[in-house]
């Protein structure tokens, strides 16, 4: 079971698509930087893909809607 659970991440990024972005971007600077916001113990998941929807989960990543009208 993927823990947070993707109906909950829905409330704070409004599609799929988008959460996949964000998710990646995030999961990609972990990665590269090996920056991250919570100590590694306080993370439930080994893999950066989990920490960072554990990260949007607690509001330590903030989305915002750039679109060009």
């Amino acid at each position: 079971m993927i823990y947070p659970s993707i109906d909950k991440l829905l409330n704070v990024v409004h599609s799929k698509y988008e959460l996949v972005h964000v998710i990646s971007q995030r999961s990609k600077q972990m990665h590269e930087y090996d920056n991250y916001q919570m100590n590694e113990k306080d993370y439930k998941s080994s893999k950066n893909i989990g920490r960072a929807m554990e990260e949007l989960e607690k509001g330590l990543i903030k989305v915002t809607n750039n679109t060009n009208d």
